[in-house]
């Protein structure tokens, strides 16, 4: 059986990014290459994304024209969307969270090696080499999962979720004339009353949880100036 400390590679192999780290010009030559893998990764994480958005996009709308082609197509299979919008909703959570991850490197570079090269007034965090080395070697989320469902909320969900509302209301009451709307609100046994007040409350927790954490952990956000300001 091999010594504990035999090895398949030379030592001069085995020191070989040791050397890259403490010579400028191959640590300069070996960066851009790192940075386009980041951005590499950070563009796929987000194509992922936007597929999922995309699927939930064309969920809600065959969903509008199924019910909407039809007085007798009833008023609760937009509830059953809501449902459907919540799934797709959890697993762009958890894409958004790895997203987070390699932007916040890209953004991670961008702060510390690219603008104090433009300008050099000093990098946003001293030790800015070994904070990412050590990302590197133990990755770990940036955001919570509160907070990245909390910007989906707000960036995309709230939107839809508000339009499937909005449909369910005209569906029970413009769209059914000939019966009040608490008739075609109810869904099996279910008084449309109970329905209606369960659907207020939904939406008044997608509101808290779209306002709520206020302290944001992602990065690469744009900052809120006014826009037309710069240049």
């Amino acid at each position: 059986m091999p010594a504990a400390d035999d090895s398949p590679l030379d030592p001069e192999d085995e020191e070989i990014a040791a050397e890259i780290a403490d010579d400028p010009d191959s640590f300069a030559a070996m960066l851009p290459h790192f940075y386009r893998g980041e951005v590499s990764q950070a563009n796929s994480a987000q194509d992922r994304i936007d597929r999922t958005t995309d699927w939930a996009i064309a969920l809600l709308a065959a969903l509008l024209s199924l019910v909407f082609s039809s007085p007798d197509m009833p008023a609760y299979l937009l509830l059953i969307g809501l449902v459907a919008m919540w799934v797709f909703l959890f697993f762009e959570v958890r894409r958004y969270r790895f997203f987070d991850v390699w932007r916040a490197r890209v953004r991670f570079v961008q702060e510390n090696v690219f603008a104090n090269a433009f300008e050099p007034v000093g990098v946003e965090h001293p030790a800015w080499r070994e904070e990412l080395s050590d990302d590197l070697r133990r990755p770990t989320f940036k955001v919570s999962a509160l907070e990245a469902l909390s910007r989906r909320i707000r960036r995309v969900y709230g939107l839809l979720f508000a339009v499937l509302g909005v449909a369910w209301a005209f569906k029970v009451t413009l769209f059914t004339p000939e019966r009040l709307w608490t008739e075609a609100a109810e869904i099996h046994g279910v008084p449309g009353e109970a329905v209606a007040a369960g659907l207020a409350a939904f939406f008044v927790g997608l509101a808290v949880l779209a306002a709520w954490p206020r302290g944001r952990r992602a990065k690469g956000e744009i900052y809120g100036a006014e826009p037309g300001d710069w240049k």
